[in-house]
């Protein structure tokens, strides 16, 4: 019997999911979806793991789950092909984890990149959370429960799958073959493997501001696209213009496709004349910006009109992602039954070591 194709992946839940979380993930997560190539689709809303570094603010996490459920079914995910749920109604991964960290040393973890940078961004040094330090860890039995063949991630994420890997790889070799050895699908455009800051600098982030929020008005992503950092370089029009580490640039090569051109400028076949015409001088920040600006509203408009019809029934949101957990919950469950059976701790189930210990203390 073949193995099944399972796509799991997940956001946390401390904001609204913005334009690099879409090119990044989000909107291959719908692609796949509804391609008929994989047999199950697990999304979930990673709110156990955002409380890691939000311990004392949980009001922030809740109120946050809402908004990431509203931005996945705005962007096209779908309940009826997709299971949605979120992670702390799942107490099986606690102890997934649990028996995990077994399987992985202190030194490991520092030598994470990921969270190395992450320690960095937030300050904690010396000071870091035990559960922030482990969720590379946490991450893993997030990823065997559900039994994923394939993690659709952006770039930052490629240390935590092989940290997953390495998990599975080491159980397996322990215990048996159990676990199921995840691959990382990356995006198949490179602008979109990790969308810079509308400053330019390399991460969004809500308190840089440098976001543009899948659920921004048509105004506010027209602002910020206007505010856009480009080449300091290019003050006069007929300056040559620099095309690498110009954010308007990048964000162009993530979004802007050739039918874009006939739609709203038509002076241009495509984007490298584009691109050759601003590097040779002659062409404005503020031109390219309005071009762009077209393009991201083009993009944005439907999933913010979808969001809007979706925010006029909460409750039924909330009962979705019930549901979600409910099937999550039982497949966590499966997965969590093998582990142990894999490792000889469910006592009670094993006939064969009951009767084997009945008749060890009898012959005595």
């Amino acid at each position: 019997m073949a193995k099944e194709k399972i796509i799991l992946t997940g956001d946390r839940p401390t904001g609204r999911l913005h334009i690099g979380h879409y090119v990044g993930s989000l909107r291959r997560r719908v692609e796949l979806q509804n391609s008929g190539l994989y047999d199950k689709t697990f999304i979930f809303i990673a709110d156990a793991q955002a409380l890691t570094d939000n311990m004392d603010n949980p009001e922030k996490v809740r109120q946050n789950v809402i908004e990431v459920a509203l931005d996945y079914l705005a962007c096209g995910l779908d309940p009826t092909k997709s299971t949605i749920f979120i992670q702390s109604q799942i107490p099986e991964l606690c102890e997934l984890s649990f028996y995990y960290m077994d399987l992985v040393t202190v030194s490991r973890l520092q030598r994470n990149p990921t969270v190395k940078t992450e320690i960095q961004m937030r300050n904690f040094e010396t000071s870091i959370p035990v559960g922030f330090f482990t969720y590379p860890i946490s991450q893993a039995a997030d990823i065997t429960a559900f039994k994923a063949t394939t993690v659709p991630v952006g770039e930052d994420q490629e240390p935590m799958i092989e940290q997953a890997r390495e998990i599975v790889r080491r159980f397996n070799h322990i215990y048996g073959e159990t676990l199921v050895e995840p691959e990382i699908l990356l995006p198949d455009n490179a602008a979109c493997l990790r969308l810079p800051g509308t400053d330019g600098k390399a991460k969004m982030s809500k308190s840089l501001g440098n976001c543009i929020y899948l659920s921004d008005s048509a105004d506010e992503v027209t602002k910020k696209i206007k505010s856009m950092y480009t080449d300091p370089n290019h003050i006069r029009v007929e300056d040559p213009g620099q095309i690498e580490g110009n954010t308007v640039f990048t964000y162009l090569d993530a979004f802007c496709r050739p039918e874009h051109f006939d739609r709203y400028w038509k002076d241009y076949a495509n984007l490298a004349e584009l691109k050759a015409h601003y590097q040779r001088g002659g062409l404005g920040d503020m031109k390219v910006k309005k071009f762009l600006t077209a393009i991201m509203q083009e993009e944005l408009e439907p999933i913010r009109t979808r969001r809007k019809e979706f925010e006029q029934d909460i409750p039924a949101i909330y009962d979705m992602l019930k549901k979600g957990c409910e099937v999550a919950r039982e497949q966590a469950a499966q997965t969590l039954d093998e582990v142990r059976r894999a490792m000889k701790i469910n006592y009670f189930d094993d006939a064969e070591l009951i009767a084997e210990q009945a008749h060890k203390f009898k012959a005595e």
